[in-house]
């Protein structure tokens, strides 16, 4: 599933994976957090780097959990301050009454807000997000675009949304059968490239 795959992530990069396997990417991202062990080959993180995941399926952190949002994310935090809580759950756009909701009655997308809600929190200077615009409505996929753009840290990340991805990614890794092909570029601009890439393989 993952053949001939090395890369080196710089400071500052956000990169988008793409590529037609899904279960590749989400098996990448889930050996680099150490939740799944890689048949051969190893990776590295810097001294200085911390991570923060968004796995594709979150179930595991709501099952059989009777707490509100706030007693929730709290239980995350070195500081239990309920308003320092609940400044992490305004920027999901968590407000008043809402952040008294019992987790075992949220909807899909609000589970994913409280997961992006516990990524901010953690302070990490690396973030791994696996489709974190799935289920996600309009004004969220935008709270979180415009939260992610101005992150200064690392990210790596897959999503379907063109925009979302467009606007946040300056490296795009494909990763193919054949290894991965690695450009420092937006997506727009990777689009071009694998659009003219094909014009000369018709052409020659």
């Amino acid at each position: 599933m993952l053949n001939n795959i090395s890369f080196t992530v710089n400071k500052g990069d956000k990169i988008a994976f793409v590529g037609p396997n899904g279960h590749a990417k989400t098996a990448l991202f889930q050996i680099l957090m150490g939740e799944m062990e890689a048949d051969s080959g190893t990776f590295k993180w810097g001294m200085t780097t911390s991570q923060a995941y968004f796995p594709k399926d979150n179930s595991i952190y709501f099952e059989n959990c009777d707490l509100n949002l706030i007693d929730w994310l709290r239980q995350f935090s070195k500081d239990q301050e309920e308003s320092f809580v609940r400044g992490f759950l305004g920027r999901m756009l968590f407000s008043g009454e809402e952040s008294l909701k019992k987790v075992s009655v949220l909807s899909g997308g609000e589970k994913v807000r409280c997961m992006l809600s516990r990524m901010m929190l953690s302070g990490s200077n690396v973030l791994i997000l696996d489709e974190p615009t799935n289920h996600l409505d309009l004004e969220s996929i935008t709270a979180l675009n415009n939260g992610l753009m101005s992150f200064d840290g690392s990210m790596l990340f897959v999503s379907q949304d063109h925009q979302f991805t467009q606007t946040i990614a300056n490296r795009i890794i494909e990763l193919t059968e054949d290894g991965l092909i690695d450009r420092m570029m937006t997506f727009d601009e990777y689009l071009a490239f694998k659009a003219s890439q094909k014009a000369e393989e018709a052409a020659g």
